[in-house]
């Protein structure tokens, strides 16, 4: 997923512990490291706006656009269901 997220970054920058910041924002523990993991596949912009408002921040801080590593395009690929070529063997 080309989409980073940093609230890791945040957190370690305030000393602020997920338990906390999901208390403070609203939301379940797991939840909040799901999105944090990378592995959230949308987020309400209320959580959004919550979680820069704990943090004290903006969208940007904690979200950011990473060009794609070797190995997302094949793992999109697969996720949206389109062939992709395969690997030639090791010579």
């Amino acid at each position: 997923m080309p989409i980073a997220v940093d609230i890791d970054v945040m957190l370690a920058e305030r000393k602020m512990s997920v338990g906390e910041l999901a208390d403070r924002v609203g939301i379940t523990p797991a939840n909040l490291a799901v999105l944090k993991n990378g592995r959230a596949k949308a987020v309400r912009f209320t959580t959004l706006a919550a979680l820069c408002e704990v943090l004290e921040c903006q969208p940007g801080d904690l979200l950011r656009w990473a060009p794609d590593a070797p190995g997302d395009r094949d793992r999109a690929a697969h996720e949206s269901g389109a062939s992709v070529p395969a690997a030639s063997p090791p010579q």
